[in-house]
């Protein structure tokens, strides 16, 4: 089995539109929440999200460009060409049959959607789409383009399972080199969602914080005033290639992926299981895959979604896995200050995992003023201000609405 390494990584997120901004966000403990700009939400239950700051599509792409991009699609383009470029490959010097994308976006092209039934809906009635609404909208599209932007000729498909589909993304990829079926990957996932239809709809789901007084302190995860998530957008890219591959060109080698872990809670449609089960299992299968032993994990970037289920769950999951080993790590909950990217997040979150084991520093949970008792109070959740410590492993956790689960253990190399 060949062994599995990032060599770069890109990022466009709601505290930063690079890795290095993204970065000084997580350590500080900036906040991307704030009021919603990009269209009127005022009679909606929730005004909040973290959205992308300052973003102009006509910065990264043309104007034809624009015109097949769903913004979900763009995401994943800025995110990917900052990886490509921070991983030194050069494309003439490696083999494009052995060169795949996996991209992955929960929800894909809503954007698209929303706007061309709004068009249809409110016209008269005859049909205009766009030639572009059906490749704008679909999920799998931004693997596509991605493909024929570098030329990558090996597998190339997009992977949809809710809030863990950029983890799947990268666990397909890890496989795949793992297995030799290719040499490196671009993978990763992108979402943009922050619109009617995907604010409306998680409100009517009551997943979505409403609490439009406190806004910027409203992602709350693990503290016992939580009311649910904040919806952030963005992506993560992550460049995995087989190591010896990437020693032989002489790469910068980020750190190892060495485990990773799929299961299902097979419950409910949206809560987890309240033990915790389907976490438990996942840890613990990418444990195992990775060869270490619980007290070598530093650090666990948590799902964390500020959901009064979510959260007890998970953490119960660590305390019955790891033991008394459970006290010893750092625990944390990045999306405190990202929100939720939705089909993104374990991209993202994945990639804040590599930063932390890079500069030995774990992110905060910010946004913590009340202990929830449900939450063992034992616990270091890393609350509000970053703290130094040696990090040679992580864990990142992602899980889905339909009770998807995925997990990926990274380490030092």
């Amino acid at each position: 089995m060949r062994r599995v390494v990032v060599t770069g990584i890109g990022a466009i997120t709601p505290i930063g539109k690079k890795i290095e901004e993204f970065w000084d966000g997580l350590k500080s403990g900036t906040s991307g929440s704030d009021w919603i700009t990009r269209f009127d939400a005022e009679k909606f239950k929730t005004r909040f999200a973290c959205e992308i700051k300052g973003y102009d599509p006509a910065d990264y792409f043309d104007r034809k460009e624009v015109r097949k991009l769903d913004v979900y699609a763009q995401y994943a383009m800025v995110a990917v060409d900052e990886a490509m470029k921070n991983s030194g490959l050069d494309l003439e010097k490696i083999d494009k049959d052995q060169a795949g994308v996996i991209w992955a976006s929960g929800i894909g092209g809503i954007d698209t959607f929303l706007k061309e039934i709004t068009g249809f809906v409110t016209g008269d009635g005859v049909p205009r789409f766009s030639p572009f609404f059906i490749p704008k909208m679909i999920s799998d599209i931004a693997a596509g383009h991605i493909s024929i932007k570098y030329g990558f000729e090996g597998p190339n498909y997009g992977t949809v399972s809710a809030c863990a589909s950029s983890s799947h993304a990268i666990i397909d990829a890890f496989n795949l080199i793992k297995l030799g079926k290719a040499q490196l990957f671009i993978t990763g996932g992108s979402e943009a969602a922050i619109n009617e239809a995907g604010i409306g709809g998680f409100n009517s789901m009551q997943a979505m914080s409403t609490n439009n007084e406190e806004y910027k302190t409203a992602s709350r995860p693990m503290d016992l005033n939580r009311d649910g998530f904040v919806m952030g957008e963005g992506a993560g890219c992550l460049i995995l290639e087989d190591y010896e591959h990437a020693k032989a060109r002489g790469a910068k080698i980020y750190c190892e992926i060495c485990g990773t872990g799929m299961t299902a809670d097979a419950y409910h449609i949206t809560a987890p299981h309240p033990d915790g089960i389907g976490a438990y299992k996942v840890m613990k299968i990418a444990l195992e895959e990775s060869g270490l032993k619980k007290e070598d994990i530093d650090y666990i970037n948590v799902h964390g979604t500020a959901t009064p289920l979510g959260d007890i769950s998970e953490t119960r999951a660590i305390v019955n896995l790891f033991g008394e080993h459970a006290y010893k790590m750092n625990i944390s909950a990045t999306k405190s200050m990202t929100g939720h990217l939705l089909g993104a997040a374990g991209a993202v979150e994945a990639i804040a995992s590599i930063m932390a084991i890079q500069h030995n520093i774990v992110p905060p949970t910010i946004n913590q003023t009340t202990a929830d008792p449900n939450i063992d109070l034992n616990l270091n959740l890393t609350k509000n201000n970053a703290q130094q410590r040696e990090i040679n492993s992580a864990v990142s956790n992602t899980f889905g609405f339909g009770g998807h689960n995925a997990s990926i253990i990274i380490k030092k190399i």
